[in-house]
């Protein structure tokens, strides 16, 4: 049986989550039921003990770095390829 609950985040939050939801055809509902469900799955004590990628935290810390790597344009793929063959 499902409940009704009111939440309130920051409208940005509620923003990404809404396209989020939308891109990944679901419900906003069905989305925070998942993720309070993936958290409340085990004893967890706090949150400092709920599994997050490095990533993640590299992230929230500021740790992390962004490289762009530029692509080469088809005619110098191409160009590479041949002169691989010769």
């Amino acid at each position: 049986m499902d409940s009704k609950l009111t939440l309130s985040f920051n409208q940005d939050v509620v923003i990404k989550a809404k396209k989020y939801a939308a891109d990944n055809n679901i419900s906003l509902s069905r989305l925070i039921e998942h993720l309070l469900t993936q958290v409340t799955a085990s004893d967890y004590k706090s949150l400092e003990d709920y599994p997050i990628s490095d990533w993640v935290s590299m992230v929230a810390e500021g740790e992390v770095e962004y490289k762009k790597t530029v692509k080469a344009g088809r005619k110098a793929s191409k160009d590479e390829f041949f002169s691989s063959k010769k």
